[in-house]
């Protein structure tokens, strides 16, 4: 049984192989910049070359059951060769979707490590703690998986603590995957420590994901930064600074100001703060080429307004609630120390579903 594109996907799987070939040579293992290349290229394959040859061997495995439908006259024999026949059937659908999703143009994004910022919204000083938690449950997910999350910048709220912003980055292949559908508004509903009538309040935060580019990707002309320096308020939340250690930079042409001060030396917190401009300026860029993806992230963002949401956790249900895919978990206080794998999952199933409604498929059950 031949697939109706076949001969597309013999040559994807040839230029697979070809590609592995290329990876022993020794003049492209010496040479950094062209192993990267072509292991970047092969890695882009791997998915349909892999899904393809799953796919070939199940309409093989159909071809031989229906040569038995129609030449076996045992009735035993017909009756096993149908049941096979329908879970074969159940493969090549689902085979044939994830190569559809497979063939689909790479997201630029995929792969890098991430840049999150989270800043508190409506609600006070709950909404700074709201931020504070936000950042300890992505934080310490990270750390679950064994990825490394390094704090770039930070600003702490009075009174009653949590933070004004903080800026911290994610560093996996997987972190953009996973962490993309958190940009938006997140809500929380709580009694406060300080309500004394233990009545509810509804408080905000705004979480943006923005993914790391590689320095060659965006370049800056120095010209067009304005640097300012400042005595930072801590070094780790421990020791007060004496020197003007916390940067500013300006990125004239676009307004865009980032600020950095958890290092305690200036000259760090300037590699820091232009890892995070070169992030802000790549988002701006693939928005203005129509990324769709960097276009939602901005879209859900918003104001910080109650009224602008992508999910709720409500204290009091023990209940945390996704309003995009309207679909709710309990467990709150494990969501919250970092148990976000099926909040992230279920998000990366529906784009799926999503995804194949787009191409004219059914997604299967």
């Amino acid at each position: 049984m031949t697939h109706p594109m076949a001969g597309q996907l013999e040559a994807l799987e040839r230029e697979y192989e070809q590609l592995g070939e290329r990876l022993g040579l020794p003049e492209v293992y010496a040479n950094p910049d062209e192993l990267k290349r072509v292991s970047k290229q092969r890695a882009q394959l791997e998915k349909p070359v892999e899904t393809f040859r799953a796919l070939r061997i199940v309409l093989d495995q159909i071809e031989q059951a229906q040569q038995v439908l129609r030449d076996e006259q045992d009735a035993e024999l017909v009756a096993l060769a149908r049941s096979e026949l329908e879970a074969l059937e159940a493969q090549r659908e689902q085979l044939d979707q994830e190569l559809a999703l497979a063939l689909l143009p790479a997201d630029p994004n995929e792969g890098r490590n991430v840049f999150v910022e989270i800043r508190p919204g409506a609600g006070g000083d709950e909404a700074a703690l709201f931020a504070a938690d936000l950042f300890r449950a992505y934080s310490r997910f990270a750390e679950q998986q064994g990825w490394p999350v390094e704090i770039f910048h930070r600003s702490l709220a009075g009174g009653a603590g949590g933070f004004k912003e903080i800026i911290f980055s994610v560093a996996s292949t997987d972190a953009y995957r996973l962490f993309k559908h958190e940009s938006g508004v997140h809500r929380v509903q709580r009694v406060p420590v300080t309500e004394a009538s233990g009545r509810i309040h509804t408080s905000t935060a705004t979480v943006a994901v923005l993914p790391e580019p590689e320095e060659i990707e965006v370049e800056i002309d120095p010209k067009d930064l304005e640097w300012e320096t400042f005595r930072a308020s801590s070094a780790g939340g421990q020791h007060v600074q004496k020197n003007d250690t916390a940067v500013r930079v300006t990125h004239k042409p676009t307004g865009v100001v980032v600020t950095c001060q958890d290092e305690r030396s200036q000259l760090q917190n300037r590699q820091k703060a232009m890892r995070v401009l070169r992030a802000h300026l790549l988002e701006s860029l693939q928005r203005e080429q129509g990324d769709e993806i960097a276009a939602n992230r901005r879209a859900q963002v918003g104001t910080g307004d109650r009224s602008e949401k992508i999910r709720t956790y409500n204290f009091p249900q023990d209940r945390v609630t996704d309003h995009r895919i309207g679909k709710s978990w309990h467990g709150l206080p494990a969501i919250l120390d970092g148990a976000f794998l099926p909040v992230f999952e279920a998000l990366a199933e529906a784009e799926r579903v999503k995804t194949l409604e787009q191409l004219g498929r059914q997604p299967s059950p």
